[in-house]
């Protein structure tokens, strides 16, 4: 598949309650970045992150706008933004300062299951 570069790109915010998904991943141009998170944009968080180059996002649990690091003081500064083939799934390539998870961490991740293990697993 061939990548389309394109100025404009248009998320399909009806889809999902007028939410996409948002995977948050380290800028790396030489080699894949971490994945730093995932969070979801409305309409307005993906315009502003248009307009102002850093990432913001819809809280679900808040109900409201926020611009990451707006208290914390670590923005991502968003390099490129990539669609899915669907358009409803963003992708975010940043450059961070900082933690970016909220308890402190350099990324959201830091949990990891085994699933080459012989042990079964639980629920």
């Amino acid at each position: 598949m061939t990548i389309t570069k394109t100025n404009y790109i248009q998320p399909d915010f009806a889809k999902q309650d007028g939410l996409v998904p948002v995977i948050v991943q380290e800028y790396n141009q030489n080699q894949g970045g971490r994945v730093l998170m995932l969070a979801y944009a409305n309409d307005e968080a993906y315009n502003l992150t248009l307009e102002t180059g850093f990432a913001h996002f819809w809280s679900r649990s808040r109900k409201k706008l926020w611009k990451k690091g707006e208290t914390s003081g670590n923005p991502l500064k968003v390099k490129e933004i990539w669609i899915d083939c669907d358009q409803d799934t963003l992708l975010y390539l940043v450059t961070s300062r900082g933690a970016v998870c909220h308890l402190g961490g350099s990324n959201c991740f830091f949990r990891v299951t085994d699933c080459d293990s012989e042990e079964p697993k639980k629920k």
